[in-house]
């Protein structure tokens, strides 16, 4: 009986695999019947991982766009993504057909963690509503006016003050620098202001740092593929999932207290306005304004806010220190427009070098160089192509950043891209950082103004050299987005 019994589960195992088998055959070759984008040929199961360069992918799919052009198929594991390379491309997908390219894929380890809550990774009336309300109170709260401008003056001063503690001495620890810029965001959410060295706000900087590192590994590409199989494992997977609850538990114990002294005639801060919302007692503030939104929608605004520009002021000391010659001709014209006065977003229409050398870093940076993935809300044609519905979308913004049609010297750190031969600041319409379409950066706005404010205030105060000796290296680490590897710098006073 124990024989029959194991030759019977052998029997059902066999039949599940070759059903599994014919299920990925099947599904693979599912849309060349309707003149699907083409690609390179998949594995049974894997697909087409093997081929990718699992550090850095964008560079794999911007070449195989050479060889199947802007619009292509890649496989990541079973699932079908369509590929969009070049500015053209994504322009008219992200824009001509903004309605059907602006939903999010279905993606395990976002699902697991967020449940379709929030703005970033939300779909259909629940993102629109969450949208309608960050952009609303986002503005209300100061984004692109003078308070907030004020406000990322104060701080500018108070990383210098940091700074200059160092007394020109080598550091490597940018903590400060991610603090400043996450106290901007937090002024907004919490209506606070965090000390650099709280252990908390150095907490919840190391959760999202940690997180955004850990996307970028193999293992959640794994995860994505298979996550049940990924689930009863041991991975990187787990430690997000881990980081992701420790931050939830912090927000929500934020907004239990806020709670206790919410005044609705007094809001102080996005919380207090999503809090008011949810006693509004419309259908909307039931449906949309819960608990769970409001502490996925914090976390991801939270996030957005701090990580993506703390990067990209992190690659502007290093690109400085390794450019030298570009810090001087920066500070040249500091000097003439600004000397020691106040610096203000007024400036920055005087100061055109200062201005292409930010766009610069940000364009060199590739901070997020596959973009964020779209999915299609609807079957559409697109460049001759049928693409069903459902199907993941992946914008590569490297693949524009890169192009020398638009950049003179793309491998280069090249201000001139965004001058005139007069000097003058130029803008390109291929600069795309925060992306296009309906998915764009809702905190745009914000992002340039602190950009412009922080980066200029620090290079008034300070010139910035690398330790004698030191080796700089400008590739990015892996990670979802691309970061600088670890380095030092001295911050020398020039007043």
């Amino acid at each position: 009986m124990e024989i029959i019994n194991m030759d019977l589960v052998t029997i059902v195992l066999s039949v599940i695999v070759i059903l599994f088998l014919v299920k990925v055959f099947s599904n693979q070759k599912q849309g060349k019947h309707k003149n699907f984008p083409p690609g390179p040929k998949p594995l049974p199961i894997l697909g087409n991982i093997l081929i990718m360069d699992k550090t850095k992918p964008y560079k794999t799919l911007y070449q195989l766009s050479k060889e199947y052009g802007s619009v292509f198929s890649f496989h990541v594991g079973m699932a079908k993504t369509i590929v969009l390379c070049g500015y053209d491309t994504i322009k008219d997908a992200l824009i001509n057909n903004a309605e059907v390219f602006s939903d999010r894929p279905h993606m395990p380890v976002f699902a697991k963690m967020i449940k379709d809550h929030g703005i970033v990774f939300a779909n259909g009336e629940n993102w629109k509503v969450m949208r309608r309300f960050a952009l609303s109170t986002l503005r209300d709260y100061g984004m692109g006016k003078r308070t907030i401008e004020d406000k990322i003056i104060v701080e500018a001063e108070c990383l210098v003050q940091k700074l200059r503690s160092y007394e020109g001495k080598p550091f490597g620890d940018f903590s400060s620098v991610n603090a400043a810029v996450t106290n901007i965001i937090v002024a907004i959410l919490l209506g606070k202001r965090f000390d650099y060295e709280d252990p908390t706000i150095l907490r919840l900087i190391g959760l999202v740092n940690d997180n955004v590192r850990l996307l970028g590994s193999p293992w959640i590409m794994l995860y994505n593929c298979f996550p049940a199989l990924m689930d009863r494992l041991p991975g990187p997977h787990r430690t997000i999932f881990e980081n992701f609850g420790v931050f939830k538990s912090f927000i929500r114990a934020t907004f239990t207290e806020y709670k206790k002294d919410l005044d609705v005639n007094d809001q102080r801060n996005l919380i207090d306005t999503f809090l008011a919302k949810q006693q509004e007692g419309k259908q909307e503030s039931t449906e949309y304004f819960h608990n769970e939104n409001l502490t996925v929608l914090v976390g991801d605004l939270f996030a957005a806010g701090m990580e993506t520009t703390a990067t990209t002021l992190r690659w502007s000391l290093l690109l400085m220190i390794k450019y030298p010659e570009i810090q001087r001709k920066v500070q040249n014209e500091i000097d003439r427009v600004i000397g020691l006065t106040q610096l203000q977003m007024m400036h920055r229409k005087q100061m055109p070098y200062t201005d292409a050398v930010i766009h610069e870093i940000q364009r060199f940076g590739d901070i997020v160089p596959n973009g964020v993935p779209r999915a299609t809300s609807e079957d559409v044609t697109f460049r001759g192509y049928f693409i069903p519905k459902g199907t993941t979308i992946l914008p590569v913004l490297h693949s524009i950043h890169m192009d020398k049609e638009y950049f003179k010297r793309p491998d280069e750190f090249y201000p001139e891209h965004f001058l005139d031969s007069s000097g003058n600041f130029k803008k390109n319409e291929a600069f795309i950082p925060f992306s296009i379409g309906k998915r764009s950066c809702a905190g745009e706005t914000l992002a340039k103004m602190e950009l412009f404010l922080f980066f200029t205030t620090l290079l008034q105060q300070f010139t910035f050299k690398a330790p004698p000796g030191a080796q700089l290296d400008i590739t990015p680490q892996l990670g979802s987005i691309n970061s600088p590897k670890p380095f030092e710098i001295c911050a020398i006073t020039r007043n």
